[in-house]
């Protein structure tokens, strides 16, 4: 059973290759996947996807240069997952393991590694770019900002996933503790995107109409969609400064990448373009898995009691402060 798993991720990590002007692609000599198609002619991307990893965002920096673990690393983290003793899961990221694995995770039957050392693959050194000068000044002057006042002076000084508003993009797409699921759906002229996390809702049109005017943003930006062969490819412009993506607002610019790459597997890929917050652009890469059961509703103001305690242990304090 060992071996049958070992050579099933040894196959998945040969596979597949990245690269910064194709994105991912199978290596030369495999067999190119191709998507059952929509009636009306598009690649079918239609389900429920999970994105669960324990890959970190970034590398770690042990790795260095190294952006995938061979496969005979994968196998030895097989073994040692094998052999454990005490039946609890192997701390992944102290033993530089980024491999997907439903056993220690308990997230099912299904083995997926890619071997990838960071969800960044471009820079090629899987780390963020640093921030531009720009960027620092806006940081600094937002924590002046935060220090003139109370941490709950009202909610609005609470983030916009604390106040079940939304996880923003791309940020909602990345990979989390729990509700890591998406949902799409399409139709001959959109692409619905639900996120399961504070169940975001995106409608993305294919028709090919231009953006909202500029000075209009909104939190989730405003999207276009277009087929390039097998690939959705999501336009995003027009964010709101709310949103604020790792120091990012209005500035941002969002490609997002949606391909089949086998009938339980879809590739997902977002390059973010903001040269106001980051030196050079930056894209993160990793497959998800087609799940078998639907989505549940996530009833996230009406069980959101963590705003409501720390609004009233603020009130609270500055009573006894009186």
């Amino acid at each position: 059973m060992l071996e049958q798993r070992s050579n099933l991720l040894v196959t998945t990590l040969v596979l597949l290759v990245f690269t910064p002007q194709l994105g991912w692609t199978q290596a030369a000599g495999s067999r190119v996947f191709t998507a059952d198609k929509t009636p009306w002619g598009h690649p079918d991307i239609q389900g429920v996807w999970d994105r669960r990893t324990i890959t970190p965002l970034e590398r770690p920096e042990r790795f260095a240069d190294k952006a995938f673990l061979t496969a005979e690393e994968i196998i030895a983290y097989e073994k040692a997952s094998a052999a454990r003793e005490d039946g609890k899961p192997l701390d992944a990221r102290r033993a530089g393991i980024t491999v997907h694995d439903p056993q220690d995770l308990d997230y099912g039957s299904t083995v997926l590694a890619t071997g990838q050392t960071s969800l960044v693959v471009d820079p090629p050194n899987g780390r963020i770019p640093a921030y531009t000068q720009a960027a620092v000044e806006r940081a600094a002057a937002a924590q002046q900002l935060r220090e003139s006042r109370g941490s709950a002076d009202s909610w609005t000084d609470r983030s916009l996933n604390e106040r079940c508003l939304t996880w923003g993009m791309p940020q909602g797409m990345l990979p989390q503790a729990y509700n890591n699921n998406i949902q799409i759906v399409q139709t001959a002229n959109e692409v619905m995107i639900l996120t399961e996390m504070v169940h975001d809702v995106r409608i993305i049109p294919l028709d090919g109409r231009p953006h909202i005017p500029r000075n209009i943003t909104q939190w989730h930006g405003d999207s276009r969609g277009h087929w390039i062969g097998e690939t959705l490819v999501v336009e995003t412009t027009n964010f709101s400064a709310k949103s604020n993506f790792r120091r990012s607002g209005s500035n941002l610019h969002l490609e997002e990448r949606y391909t089949r790459i086998a009938d339980d597997r879809l590739q997902y890929e977002f390059t973010v373009t903001d040269d106001t917050t980051w030196e050079r652009p930056w894209t993160v890469s990793f497959p998800m898995v087609k799940g078998g059961e639907p989505l549940y509703e996530f009833a996230c103001h009406e069980g959101n009691y963590g705003l409501e305690n720390i609004l009233r242990a603020a009130r609270h304090l500055e009573k006894q402060q009186q």
